[in-house]
């Protein structure tokens, strides 16, 4: 059995995910993974679970955080 890094429960069906920077980590559920290495958005602060929208200002979970930050040529939909 492994450990979760998260929550710290100890679990016979963990996982490991490799990381951005290429380091390894272990988690027993999405939910701990998602709150360990999904991005934040720049403008509202939640966790980037979809692609997101990236600019030279930040990631953002959509085009309406990112105009919020005057991001002005990122569009949801065209």
């Amino acid at each position: 059995m492994a450990t979760c890094e998260v929550c710290g429960n100890e679990y016979d069906k963990t996982f490991e995910v490799r990381g951005p920077d290429g380091t390894t980590h272990t988690f027993d559920s999405f939910e701990c993974a998602i709150h360990a290495l999904a991005p934040i958005c720049a403008h509202c602060s939640c966790r980037i679970i979809g692609h997101g929208v990236e600019t030279d200002a930040g990631i953002f979970c959509c085009a309406h955080c990112a105009e919020a930050e005057g991001q002005t040529a990122i569009v949801d939909r065209a």
